[in-house]
């Protein structure tokens, strides 16, 4: 047995020995038994790593997770590089931490810290947010017009909310009348607000039912590609139990684009497993939200489904055609997911993919995260345009990746490292309890390979909790692991 699965054991059977640990007990349990080893992987050295020293301008778009974890590392490995930051955000949030914020566990205070304490000294910092990417000049314009010239650039802008999208809604409606959505943040600004009013929909749907109601509330996962693929369960099964633990239940609908709860259908069929202990959620698959009547409290879904076409000879079965119908739903509390993209500037420019369905997504190779038509150019986290990857847990894959590419390109030599398609969905099925879906694109893919990842864990929720919050802030941040 090999040095990180004997810790990992260690650590799990320590954990699930003191179940009911207090905050501090449980932090202090994985800090002894290798809890960062045990879930991330040895940290590394200042020295460790590749290296250049070469005299080369780096330009950094973005100061989210993606964008510091790459631009601490990139500074450590290129000493005589010129490095800039353009980032309006002087507020970082530890994004994941919304979900606990929603399920009353943590503050917004818990969850935020400042930008300029992870980006490092000698870094000049543009506060603010590009607006033209010219990467035939090898420059970017910001919102105010500053000029910012570069050899090589990292893209690392995250992703767009776009509630407008939805015909009737707007995101001066969430908060009110039944209506919530835990990523109505501002990033900018750093602000937490939909997390705040989700919290406060829990306990408004939870006094509903205990009026003698049998509310019906809506959960909607959208057609786009979203951050955190695992938040729209998330907030359906816990809002599920915070009424459940009370004695109460409601009538609830999960409403996903999507044909099935997982991908991957071990993960799947542990959801399926979990939905039966609410024995009141129905699932709604191929429902897309594009329109609500916020005063009446009515959702309309796109739903598509196959009927069967004209019979193929040569393929010997039937054609299959794809249909759509408008459904409406009324409800008395939703969730809204609103649907995703890439920013504005990545979308408008030559450096998102020009067709499929990839398109506007920035056009990274899976692998290596290079750009496939400007070498110079490589993308970390939510923004990149690849099969897997838009959670925290993959843009810390990326990081080591883009550091050691982009350092080989500086250097004129092969890129040595490839990024498995590695990213994990913590789905919080109750309180207490957590699936820590985990997978690359060739599938299920556990860090601690003696646990199934498909069975829910307390342990899983301790670490999540208690644990991986400290490691972003002191560990991921700072380019240690």
């Amino acid at each position: 047995m090999n040095q990180k699965i004997e810790s990992s054991k260690i650590a799990y059977d320590s954990l699930n020995a003191a179940k009911g640990m207090s905050r501090r007990e449980a932090l202090k349990v994985m800090g002894l038994t290798g809890g960062a080893t045990m879930m991330m992987g040895t940290p590394t050295s200042a020295e460790a790593g590749p290296s250049s020293d070469k005299k080369v301008k780096v330009v950094v778009v973005g100061g989210g997770a993606g964008g510091i974890m790459a631009l601490v590392r990139l500074h450590r490995a290129m000493p005589n590089a010129v490095f800039t930051i353009i980032a309006p955000n002087e507020i970082h949030l530890y994004q994941p931490g919304q979900i606990f914020m929603v399920a009353g566990l943590y503050t917004h205070n818990d969850i935020v810290k400042q930008n300029k304490d992870f980006i490092p000294s000698g870094v000049e910092w543009i506060k603010d947010e590009v607006a033209v990417f010219d990467p035939d000049n090898n420059k970017v314009v910001t919102r105010a017009g500053k000029e910012a010239a570069y050899d090589y650039m990292v893209v690392a802008t995250g992703i767009v909310y776009h509630y407008e999208w939805i015909v009737g809604l707007t995101k001066e409606d969430i908060g009110t009348n039944g209506i919530s959505s835990v990523y109505l943040s501002n990033l900018e600004k750093g602000t937490t607000k939909g997390a705040e009013v989700t919290w406060k929909w829990f306990n408004e749907l939870k006094d509903a039912a205990a009026s003698g109601k049998n509310p019906t509330a809506i959960y909607t996962q959208p057609a786009t590609p979203i951050k955190g693929g695992g938040a729209p369960q998330n907030i359906l099964y816990l809002s599920t139990e915070h009424l459940k633990k009370e004695g109460f239940g409601a009538n609830y609908i999960f409403a996903t684009n999507g044909e099935k709860l997982f991908d991957l259908p071990a993960i799947a069929k542990s959801l399926e497993n979990v939905q039966s202990r609410y024995d009141t959620i129905t699932n709604k698959f191929k429902h897309n939200l594009v329109a609500m009547d916020v005063a009446y409290k009515v959702a309309t879904f796109e739903r598509t489904y196959e009927v069967k076409g004209k019979y193929n000879n040569d393929l010997e079965e039937y054609d299959m055609i794809t249909q759509k119908e408008m459904v409406d739903m009324q409800y008395d509390f939703i969730h809204v997911v609103p649907p995703m993209s890439p920013p504005k500037a990545v979308v408008d420019s030559k450096l998102g993919w020009q067709k499929g369905s990839a398109k506007g997504w920035l056009e990274v190779d899976q692998y290596t995260l290079q750009h496939k038509r400007y070498p110079n150019i490589f993308g970390i986290g939510d923004v990149c345009g690849i099969p897997k990857g838009k959670t925290g847990g993959s843009a810390r894959h990326h990081a080591p990746v883009v550091t050691a590419n982009l350092v080989a390109a500086v250097n004129g030599e092969k890129l040595p490292e490839i990024f498995d398609g590695y990213t994990v969905c913590p789905l919080k099925v109750e309180y207490g309890e957590i699936i820590m879906a985990e997978f690359n694109y060739d599938g299920l893919a556990p860090t601690v390979p003696f646990l199934d990842p498909a069975t829910p864990r307390w342990f899983w929720w301790a670490f999540d909790l208690y644990m991986l919050k400290p490691m972003y802030w002191h560990l991921m941040l700072r380019g240690w692991m």
